[in-house]
């Protein structure tokens, strides 16, 4: 093979010449003046279809200078966002075009047609169809009857896409459904027939009466992605392209085309057809107005006011004896900034979700940045004290008058139980006004090339070999010796073909998945919004846009995620609680964010590293960073969460900021406007938010302009996106009086933020997290412990890590016995010398036994509540457990206590019997007891083996010292 897609029988040649219509030369000059509207036109969000971004398909239109271009991606609007934000930034340039939203369908019956949004009710119609056809059908696909067709898409324009032979019954039945809305589309592709086929199409018109119009069937922006397409072609229909055969388009014209090319083949009447259908679709997506949801709102008040009930009924809860004037001023000002932006009802919303959580005692915490505001902290959305984190930034940074961008409030739940969180909305709201958010899961370089090769005939094997010499960081990077060893030769035209691909491929999206947690509700109809389909997870419905998509149209997302130290937490503090009750020791039962605050113990602690398990500063370069920067406070922590990332550390910020926390080095500032951004951390900008103040303070950037260099510096996102930002970020500088050596250190550690910069408001929220986990772990070692045995897996370490740790802090760990077990790890208490209560015993429990089942684990810890077992047989009958259980208990030491050692064990195991129904065993004799055989005791090196192969630690000797 050598890489060419020309093997579709009869393909013609890319040229357009010889076409039979080709005969007006005339009409070249004239073109210019011809209007046209591209109406059909799918971009790469019709996944595997479409070989252009919407980005480039708007751009191309605009260049070919058309009146109007419509993305009419296959039952999906996925795609439309991205159009639109292209349109806005040339727009800006002076470039215009309108954006025309619409859908292709193909009904069951294979009736196939696209349907425009001419107004705001339209597109409403539209996405309620397309949510139909995606919600009638497993993720992936769709399916819809003409009865869908007609109880939902009133009010849509037609164009009407018939087959090979035009089945007039299709226009008939269509022109009955949308009368005086439906047209005959005309799209003529040089395919060698195209005077036959518009003569046939015009017959039919005349027959039904039906106006014809011209479209394109656009599949890409320009000819030159037509092999791609062929690739993306192969890809769907899982054949290599050898064998793609009559699956592939004829030839290259489902482009943009220019319009002298569409004068040569097309009536002008059917050109001039296109405006006229264009002029009638006058929505455009920045007409989508919010509404959030009202009815958490009791009768008789306003959300302003009901919102202020809450914010004082919390403050009261918080400051029982009052809270400080500056306190109370911000609140106010808060309150003033969310009554005029009218954002009430999503602080309401965000608490009704918390108020649901606390109810089921799921621990949960609201971060983000309006989450770290006295108003959220009130409402019980956070539990930071602002009075604690005097760096706790104004909410007006977040929720601003001048930008009117939604807010931002992430909550973690305990990650066993978020689910009950968002079922909980579903409940509230409908499926008709909740759905998750979406994420476009994109091509990189490993699944492009997978992809590709398959299509170009590689066998799984070469390809697995062949993507493993692919970095991630650069798709068209080969290591020719690793290729060579995957049987392929670097110089072969199927890899210089399969390489060149992929690279075009990279960036495409390939099929849309559900965020992680980002729940968008409305007032009214979400799906007359944004459609609605189904995820893969049962239960789950997802909107087909974006966490980017969203922000762009300013609809409301609340962040549902889950967290695995809440769970641990939660469950350490009620074992903490429960031990301790009525003991004395703790004036009452703790719960986040409650510990006693700024303990000097638990910050030496933390100083020596001493952090196995403890939330966000358990890695190895977190407990090397800890004794460098010995933290003494709060908000200490919160620097120490987000210094030990990558944007910091590549922006070159980590050494500066340690060398002046100790002296060696002098803090200094060009001027009192950095000093007013920088002074918390020693003229060092560590956290996203200063970098944004930076640049609005030194380089004079807009509140706008530095809320798009945020999203530029976003999470994960690899550098390339701050290029543009430069020249206006340094110049700005430079204007100002600054030196260019600081304006080029600014700029760089911004690149690094691209990489991975942290949030501050982030930041404060995990640091409580550290804080109450250091907090526990200090005091409460083995309740702490039981609880992140309890929560895996998460964090970085194994349970035999955990455990050894705790033994280390003097918790005594107690082995696995089916006597004494529960399924999970449990505390058990000891008495002192002077009968008081010693500090709790951690009981190792049955779930840490590899191969038991849960199920059996269950049944024993339900039989054993009844009385205690009197043998391996009454085990076995009373918890009904097969001999796989049985031998895994053995294998894990388990049973010790019924029958003496492992081998003693395995032995009895082996000689259980089922009991018969008339016939139950009984307790064993002591004839049986006699005819046990003596097994010798396991040394210490076969019970270490043991305890590693059954349950991954051992509570005897280290395996070194044997």
């Amino acid at each position: 093979m050598d890489g060419t897609t020309t093997n579709h029988p009869g393909r013609q040649a890319r040229s357009p010449a010889g076409d039979p219509l080709c005969e007006k030369p005339s009409l070249t000059t004239m073109a210019q003046s011809i209007p046209y509207a591209e109406l059909h036109c799918l971009s790469n969000f019709t996944f595997l279809r479409g070989a252009s971004h919407p980005q480039e398909l708007v751009g191309r239109a605009i260049e070919q200078q058309y009146e109007a271009i419509a993305i009419t991606d296959e039952c999906s609007v996925a795609g439309v966002v991205r159009a639109l934000v292209e349109l806005k930034e040339r727009a800006a340039q002076g470039q215009h075009i309108r954006l025309i939203v619409g859908a292709e369908f193909r009904l069951k019956c294979g009736l196939r047609f696209v349907a425009l949004a001419p107004d705001r009710p339209g597109y409403g119609k539209l996405c309620r169809l397309i949510t139909r056809g995606r919600r009638n059908a497993p993720k992936g696909s769709y399916a819809l009857d003409r009865i869908d067709v007609q109880a939902l898409l009133s009010g849509c324009l037609i164009l009407w896409l018939p087959g090979v032979e035009p089945d007039a019954s299709e226009g008939a039945w269509l022109q009955q459904l949308f009368p005086g809305d439906v047209w005959l589309a005309v799209e003529l592709l040089r395919e060698g027939r195209d005077r036959q086929r518009l003569a046939e199409l015009q017959r039919v018109g005349r027959e039904l009466a039906m106006p014809l119009v011209a479209a394109g069937d656009v599949h890409m922006h320009v000819r030159e992605r037509a092999e791609l397409q062929d690739v993306l072609t192969a890809i769907r229909h899982n054949v290599p392209l050898a064998e793609a055969g009559w699956r592939l388009y004829q030839n290259s014209e489902r482009h943009l085309r220019s319009k002298a090319e569409l004068a040569r083949l097309y009536p002008p009447e059917l050109l001039a057809e296109t405006v006229a259908i264009a002029n009638r679709c006058t929505f455009s997506l920045e007409e989508l107005k919010y509404e959030y949801p009202r009815e958490l709102v009791p009768r008789g008040e306003t959300p302003t006011s009901y919102l202020r009930q809450l914010v004082e009924e919390g403050a009261r809860a918080r400051w029982p004896e009052g809270m400080s004037e500056k306190t109370r001023a911000t609140i106010e000002n808060e309150l003033s900034i969310i009554q005029d932006l009218k954002y009430e009802p999503f602080f309401l919303t965000v608490q009704d979700i918390v108020r649901y959580a606390r109810s089921q005692n799921i621990l949960c915490q609201g971060r983000g940045s309006a989450a770290n505001s006295v108003v959220c902290y009130c409402l019980g959305v956070t539990a930071i004290d602002p009075e604690r984190n005097e760096a706790c930034l104004l909410v007006e940074r977040f929720i601003s008058r001048e930008r009117d961008e939604p807010p931002d409030i992430d909550i973690d739940f305990e990650h066993e139980r978020r689910e009950e969180v968002i079922q909980y909305v579903y409940r509230k709201y409908g499926r008709e006004r909740s759905a998750l958010a979406a994420t476009v899961i994109m091509y990189r370089p490993r699944s492009a090339v997978r992809d590709v090769g398959k299509a170009f005939g590689l066998d799984p094997l070469q390809l697995a070999r062949l993507a493993r010499t692919i970095q991630w960081w650069d798709g068209s990077k080969i290591d020719e010796q690793r290729v060579r060893e995957a049987g392929i030769s670097p110089e072969s035209s199927v890899l210089v073909h399969v390489m060149k691909f992929a690279h075009e491929l990279m960036g495409f999206p390939r099929h849309l998945s559900q965020h992680v947690g980002g729940i968008v509700i409305s007032a009214g109809r979400l799906d007359e919004l944004v459609p609605i389909e189904n995820a893969t997870m049962e239960d789950r419905t997802v909107v087909q846009w974006d966490k980017d998509d969203l922000d762009e149209l300013r609809l409301l997302k609340v962040d549902l995620l889950g967290l695995g130290m809440l769970t641990a937490l939660r469950r350490a503090f009620r074992l903490m609680n429960d031990y301790w009750e009525g003991s004395g020791k703790y004036p009452k039962r703790y719960t986040l964010g409650e510990c006693p605050a700024e303990d000097p113990h638990v910050y030496e602690m933390i100083s020596n590293a001493d952090t196995v398990g403890v939330f966000q500063i358990e890695s190895r370069a977190q407990m090397s960073m800890l004794p460098r920067l010995r933290p003494k406070c709060y908000y200490d922590l919160v620097i120490e969460v987000a210094i030990v990332r990558p944007g910091p550390i590549q922006g070159d910020m980590v050494h500066p900021y340690l060398r002046r926390r100790t002296g060696e080095e002098q803090v200094s500032y060009p001027s009192e406007a950095v000093r007013s951004v920088l002074d918390r951390t020693l003229g060092v900008p560590i956290f996203q938010e200063q970098v944004m103040k930076l640049a609005m303070v030194a380089a004079g950037f807009t509140g706008d302009e530095a809320d798009a260099l945020r999203r530029a510096m976003a999470a994960w996102k690899r550098k390339g996106g701050l290029e543009k930002f430069r020249d206006k970020l340094i110049n700005g500088m430079l204007e100002r009086h600054y030196e260019r050596e600081f304006a080029e250190r600014i700029y760089n550690q911004m690149m690094g933020f691209g990489e991975y910069g942290f949030p501050e408001s982030h930041a404060a929220s995990f640091a409580l997290l550290v804080y109450d986990s250091a907090w526990l772990k200090c005091y409460e070692p083995a309740a702490f412990t039981c609880a992140l045995l309890n929560s895996l897996p998460m964090g970085f370490y194994a349970p035999a890590q955990l455990v050894r740790d705790a033994r280390e802090h003097g918790v005594e760990v107690r082995p696995v016995r089916v006597e004494s077990s529960c399924v999970d790890s449990t505390l058990e208490r000891r008495e002192e010398d002077g009968g008081g209560l010693a500090a709790p015993a951690l009981r190792l429990g049955l779930k840490l036994v590899k191969s038991l089942s849960m199920a059996g684990a269950q049944r024993i810890e339900t039989a054993r509540a009844k009385r205690p077992f009197e043998s391996v047989q009454d085990l076995a009958e009373r918890a009904a457990l097969d001999r796989g259980d049985l031998e895994a208990l053995a294998a894990a030491g388990a049973l010790e206590s019924l029958s003496g050692n492992r081998h003693l064990a395995f032995w009895e195991v082996a000689g259980t019997e089922r009991p018969l129904p008339l016939a139950p065993r009984g307790v064993r004799t002591a004839n049986e007891e006699e005819g046990r055989p003596l097994l010798t005791t396991p040394s210490d090196w076969e019970t270490v083996l043991a305890d590693y192969h059954s349950i991954g630690l051992t509570l005897g000797a280290h395996p070194l010292k044997l």
